[in-house]
């Protein structure tokens, strides 16, 4: 038999050709980029074709959860594969139904069902679109410091630059607040108290101006991600949760990069006992080793839905390959205590070993994270709290971020950086000796993010 993979290139060279020639990259000029081809990887760890070997402290987009190449995930898929390979949604699947009983389970007794997707973006696009059928409202708040997705609906909703190149083709009925951030705050607050307060009174104050009648929905990312791992000051969520519940707006916590260990829990609004209307989820459910997204929806809005025809599906959505991914993911994340695990390294040993790290390089400003979710924001001086490069920096203005991320690659560590930050996001199963070890390199680079503060 011949084998069905032998016209996939095995030398780097050819991998590389042909990336440049027929790969569109995203978020990227084109011909500015020459991405690092990917032989293998394994646990925590991914290794080039030149057999360099990377601790990977960003679990590529913050979604591989659960590492890689977890043997029993693997055997999960393959063995469903052999079972049944595909079927539209229209059906009902075995591996569908379980995956939604379990996700639904997790997410609380207010949760019905789950409305599966490809990922993240089109969960937020069906999440906005379900709030405004089930208010009859137009308008969705969101906040300026967030990533919700890159389709066209959700583009809008994201706080970042990444939506100025839409703009101002995006969806209307968008409005942006600006939420909780103690470090930097919009609201010249002193202590998280202050922050809250004044970062409440400024969402009433929003919702007020934009009519209340008007707004069907207010989505948040529990934890704030890529824009900077904000963990929101005390009663923050339950008070975003009361002014909804006051003018009748549905609440959607956006759990993509937040949900499914991150945070220590099985979503990050368990931290706070707050229960949203809707919760979004994709990453790390599986990992990524299937595309697979979601949207939780309490029983609330599901009973719009009952006599009412949902506008809206996808030919892919609930693949059985992706929801018997996620059954075998969930019950590893039980078996092998993998919650366990994340809220430990973040109370043991990356929050502690980060404040060293802190008071040691002129560099850090502040660390700040839960689980293993943790952001270390670099400045230029710790008194202004100037950060180490603009804001949407690039070119010769990123350099001192580049030359910092360079430093931890060349040490055996893959970064996140995003602005003036470093992420320290290894996968949840990752062990204290890994994380150590990366912390190590991360220690030893910001020597070179040292070198670029004020004296």
């Amino acid at each position: 038999m011949s084998n069905p993979l032998a016209g996939i290139p095995t030398q780097e060279s050819e991998v590389r050709s042909l990336d440049r020639a027929h790969v569109f990259h995203s978020w990227s000029a084109q011909a500015k980029i020459d991405p690092l081809p990917i032989a293998s990887a394994q646990g925590s760890y991914f290794t080039d074709y030149e057999g360099n070997r990377y601790l990977d402290f960003s679990s590529q987009l913050v979604n591989v959860n659960i590492g890689y190449q977890h043997p029993r995930l693997i055997a999960a898929i393959q063995e469903y594969v052999a079972k049944l390979a595909t079927i539209q949604p229209a059906f009902a699947n075995d591996a569908r139904s379980e995956a939604a009983r379990l996700i639904t389970e997790l997410a609380g007794p207010s949760f019905r069902s789950v409305f599966f997707t490809n990922g993240g973006a089109e969960a937020n696009e069906n999440a906005i679109r379900m709030a405004r059928l089930h208010t009859g409202r137009p308008k969705v708040l969101a906040a300026y410091r967030s990533y919700h997705g890159a389709t066209h609906g959700v583009i809008g909703l994201t706080g970042d630059p990444r939506r100025w190149g839409t703009e101002p083709f995006t969806v209307p009925g968008i409005v942006h607040f600006w939420g909780p951030y103690p470090y930097r705050s919009a609201f010249y607050s002193q202590t998280p108290e202050q922050e809250t307060e004044r970062a409440l009174q400024h969402l009433r104050d929003t919702i007020m101006v934009e009519g209340a009648g008007t707004i069907a929905a207010i989505i948040l990312e529990p934890v704030v991600g890529t824009n900077g791992v904000l963990v929101p000051p005390p009663g923050y969520l339950a008070g975003v949760r009361q002014l909804c519940d006051e003018h009748g707006i549905l609440l959607i916590a956006d759990e993509v990069m937040a949900g499914f260990g991150r945070c220590g829990e099985w979503f990050a609004v368990h931290h706070w006992d707050v229960v949203p209307d809707l919760i979004t989820f994709a990453k790390g459910v599986n990992s990524g080793y299937v595309p697979l997204g979601g949207v939780i929806v309490s029983d609330v809005v599901a009973s719009t839905f009952d006599d009412r025809v949902y506008p809206g599906g996808l030919t892919y959505q609930g693949h059985p390959l992706a929801c018997a991914s996620a059954v075998a993911s969930i019950e590893i994340f039980k078996d092998e205590k993998i919650l366990e695990n994340a809220r430990f390294l973040g109370t043991d040993v990356i929050g502690p070993e980060l404040e060293k790290i802190a008071d040691k390089h002129p560099s850090v400003g502040e660390v700040r994270g839960l689980g293993v979710f943790w952001a270390v924001e670099l400045v230029k001086d710790k008194t202004t709290r100037e950060p180490l490069v603009p804001y949407n920096a690039s070119g010769a203005a990123a350099t001192p971020m580049n030359d910092f991320a360079a430093a931890c690659k060349a040490r055996g560590m893959w970064p996140m950086t995003h602005f003036n930050r470093t992420h320290v996001v290894p996968p949840c199963t990752t062990t204290e000796a890994e994380v150590r070890e990366g912390l190590a390199i991360l220690d030893e680079a910001l020597d070179v993010a040292d070198s670029f503060c004020d004296a």
